[in-house]
């Protein structure tokens, strides 16, 4: 649910609703009821935290569950270090299961 993707989200970036709201321009309140289910964000808004996020909007509603890494203005090389790194994580990751 987009409520508990919002709220994924925050808590993985380490902000809290009163930082994320700021970012935004909308009201800690605002946050709070979007991530208790109490209201949806607006399309327009929807972009915006996919934005900040950095994610697509369709990661934010479940419909796609694959997340992007924005590598624009990094080398080939620092790109594969990069998915090094990620395979590291998944295959500690497997180890540890």
């Amino acid at each position: 649910m987009l409520c508990e993707m919002i709220k994924k989200l925050r808590i993985s970036y380490g902000i809290s609703q009163v930082k994320l709201a700021s970012e935004l321009g909308v009201s800690k309140q605002c946050v709070s009821n979007w991530e208790n289910d109490n209201v949806q964000p607006s399309i327009e808004m929807l972009v915006k935290i996919a934005g900040f996020f950095k994610v697509s909007c369709d990661y934010l509603l479940e419909f796609d569950c694959s997340r992007t890494i924005d590598v624009n203005g990094l080398s080939e090389t620092e790109t594969a270090h990069i998915k090094l790194i990620i395979e590291d994580i998944k295959n500690a990751k497997k180890a540890a299961n």
